[in-house]
């Protein structure tokens, strides 16, 4: 039999990884690992091996069980195989073959949390919240969060058929859509009004900094800036350096944001440099749902500085931070490493940013959310706030169509004629 020799092999291995020793299970040292349980693991790995209906290789179910522990941490630790951790790499370049969607699984269903701006995904109406049943043939109920982007991303121009399931149907639609090469401008820029800007972030990529300043002086070259209204709903995050350039690019000191981990590598400290694009234009800020991890630093930032009013709906309350560490095999390890805060020390891990201004499906009102948003505290295994606390259509970038958006221009042009109290002029008050 091969069980007596698995429990002695697994263990002897285990023994060769640094930091680690067996022991007993009475052992309270936290670095050792108890060796009942090493044998229970070899005992299913067993008998999987010689009672399940097809032949698994040790290699898949060693895979599999990697898989399984980083997938049960929380929604965003993930083992990445070789083309996961190279889609993953291409993503936050801003180019990769798919569909252009965020996705989350809530109560065990694939979710959209949001469509990316001019993609596939956006053009076919998908919404937040809608659940993805099957992927072209494959159901989607047996598939990881990674398996199942992993089948929707591929070569552009060809198609993949999606039964979704919105939040108020009783019936599942199909909807096919042909993939592209989704090369994300992150930020789009237009003038709504003489001395009115708005800026546009669909996600944070390694260049949101650098082209948010180039719209800033763009804007700056044409006319003396009035207000600004910055654009994150339905912003679903992505690289941290592009939330702390953006957010940089209205402040000319204080801290952005801060990271505390168990790692001391994992602990960092984030501030402003005195070279702001746009240091004294008021700023409106719209956030949702569907704005989340890197959308939320910005707004928080904003908001604790006193630099910008935030509006809209309360935001996802993404507030971990995931590294992705290469393996020696090509594969990948994304895994989440430290929660991050605001300037004033909130976690808005599972809670999200709340706006000063909230604005609700046409209508300016301190209410209730409606309820049919998907958020952090919504995904399966998320991480807890520190404090023990447990969207709508795309934006249009019409102020008559987009009724945030015009209640955040109108609320610029209330801020011209009072005091400018968001400028950023009194923040030492």
């Amino acid at each position: 039999m091969r069980l007596p020799l698995l429990t002695w092999l697994l263990p002897t291995l285990l023994l060769s990884l640094p930091g680690i020793t067996l022991a007993a299970p009475e052992s309270e040292a936290t670095d050792d690992l108890p060796v009942a349980d090493i044998q229970t693991f070899a005992e299913v790995f067993e008998r999987i091996k010689r009672a399940y209906v097809e032949e698994v290789d040790d290699s898949t179910l060693l895979r599999n069980a990697m898989r399984g522990m980083l997938g049960e941490l929380d929604p965003h630790s993930a083992y990445l195989d070789s083309e996961d951790f190279q889609a993953l790499r291409e993503s936050t370049q801003g180019e990769f073959g798919g569909i252009g969607i965020e996705v989350g699984m809530q109560n065990g269903q694939l979710t959209v949390i949001a469509p990316l701006d001019d993609t596939p995904a956006a053009e076919a109406g998908l919404q937040p919240r809608d659940t993805i049943l099957r992927i072209d043939d494959q159901p989607t109920d047996r598939l990881s969060l990674e398996e199942a982007v992993s089948l929707m991303r591929g070569e552009a121009g060809t198609e993949i058929e999606l039964t979704i399931l919105r939040s108020n149907e009783s019936t599942p639609r199909n909807v096919t859509l042909t993939r592209q090469v989704i090369r994300s401008d992150s930020v789009k820029s237009e003038m709504l009004e003489p001395g009115y800007g708005y800026l546009r972030i669909s996600q944070f990529q390694n260049r949101t900094g650098e082209q948010i300043r180039e719209a800033l002086n763009e804007f700056q070259a044409q006319t003396p800036l009035k207000g600004l209204v910055l654009d994150l709903r339905n912003n679903p995050g992505g690289v941290l350096d592009g939330a702390i350039e953006v957010a940089d690019a209205f402040l000319d000191d204080g801290l952005i944001v801060y990271t505390e981990g168990r790692l001391d590598d994992s602990d960092m400290r984030f501030s402003a440099t005195p070279d702001s694009a746009a240091p004294d234009v008021p700023v409106v800020v719209l956030i949702n749902g569907g704005s989340a991890s890197a959308a939320e630093i910005v707004a928080g930032a904003l908001q604790d500085q006193k630099r910008a009013i935030i509006m809209g709906t309360r935001s996802f309350g993404k507030g971990s931070v995931q590294q992705v560490m290469p393996l020696g095999n090509g594969d990948g390890v994304k895994l989440t490493t430290a929660l991050y805060f605001t300037p004033d020390g909130r976690s808005i891990q599972a809670q999200g940013i709340e706006p000063d201004v909230e604005v609700v499906r046409g209508r300016l009102e301190i209410a209730e959310s409606s309820g049919l948003e998907i958020r952090e505290a919504d995904l399966r295994g998320h991480l807890e706030n520190v404090d023990g606390t447990s969207p709508g259509s795309r934006p249009s970038g019409d102020p008559v169509q987009d009724y945030q958006l015009g209640e955040a221009l109108n609320l610029l042009k209330a801020l011209n004629v009072l005091e400018p109290r968001f400028t950023g002029r009194d923040r030492a008050e």
